[in-house]
């Protein structure tokens, strides 16, 4: 670099530039929906654990994207509740690429896991006679598997070439956390290889599985008219469109932040979008899945009784 330029050793990040009083209501807000991501999808990942009858591909796949949900919301909202708190809100330069790289990490695999689970509903409501053939466990293990590698190998080419950049300021970051776009935003040379390499995985992990996504469920749609009962088309609606809910929110959100055309018109908007990724996606992914899963609701029902007994035996037995 010149003489004249030195590398950042950390950054602010602007946040909400709003009052004292609504951060501290923004605070207790956002703590409200982190608990409650954190409850939601730690029940889900419990009951599916716990209740041998949900020791499905679905579920297993299930349990995969309420730990990715926790993960990634753990990334960015107790770095954003911290800034809240404080007036000095700056984040060291290795944590602040680290964050990236996790975010970026935890959104890619959670996309090809909505794919998995999009592929697992089309074996099993268009193919159902070879659906223990096709999902046997050894293909649902290395889906997973695959799902979590690709996730964070593409995330590492990406902090790879965000390290490559010579960072000398400005220091501010106007954004909630450390993300990828706002942060190349400090760099001090021409990030075009960056953005390239944005644009080829966002085609590869949006573009590519929504399109996969529509066609299954094409597929999915035609197989549910041609059930002859109005009960088990509505059974078989209600479990597919729970998982619509989830990609439409998921893929729509990221699409509009990663491939519209950026401008300084969009930062706030982009910061809105990135909070509702970030916060309310894995609080609403929980309820999304309980509410219209009928399984779902069972094993929870199962598991209240179960503890009901076991304190009625224990006062009994006191």
């Amino acid at each position: 670099m010149e003489g004249n330029q030195t590398w950042i050793t950390d950054i602010t990040l602007l946040g909400f530039q709003v009052g004292p009083a609504l951060e501290i209501l923004l605070c207790g807000l956002f703590s409200v929906f982190y608990t409650l991501t954190l409850l939601g999808n730690g029940v889900i990942f419990g009951i599916i654990c716990l209740d041998s009858k949900l020791h499905t591909p679905m579920y297993f796949f299930l349990s995969h994207l309420a730990i990715i949900d926790m993960s990634y919301a753990s990334n960015n909202v107790p770095k954003m509740l911290a800034n809240l708190m404080s007036q000095k809100r700056t984040i060291s330069f290795v944590p602040c690429i680290m964050q990236t790289f996790l975010y970026l990490a935890f959104a890619v695999t959670e996309c090809l896991i909505l794919v998995v689970m999009s592929y697992d509903r089309y074996v099993a409501i268009c193919h159902p006679l070879q659906y223990t053939v096709i999902m046997r466990w050894r293909v649902c293990t290395i889906l997973v598997l695959t799902s979590w590698s690709c996730g964070f190998a593409l995330s590492l080419v990406h902090a790879i070439l965000l390290l490559r950049l010579p960072f000398c300021g400005p220091r501010d970051v106007n954004h909630l956390f450390c993300e990828i776009l706002s942060v190349l935003k400090l760099a001090c040379a021409d990030t075009w290889v960056n953005q390239v390499v944005i644009f080829a995985t966002c085609v590869f992990v949006l573009v590519g599985p929504l399109s996969l996504i529509l066609v299954s469920y094409m597929h999915i749609l035609g197989a549910i008219l041609k059930i002859q009962t109005k009960e088990g088309r509505i059974k078989t609606f209600s479990t597919c469109s729970s998982h619509l809910c989830v990609v439409g929110l998921f893929f729509g959100i990221a699409m509009v932040v990663y491939m519209v055309p950026d401008s300084n018109q969009r930062e706030e908007q982009e910061k809105m979008l990135s909070l509702f990724h970030s916060v309310f996606n894995p609080m609403l992914n929980p309820l999304i899945y309980s509410l219209r899963n009928a399984q779902l609701k069972g094993a929870l029902h199962r598991a209240l009784q179960r503890k009901r007994s076991m304190r009625t035996v224990y006062g009994l037995w006191l």
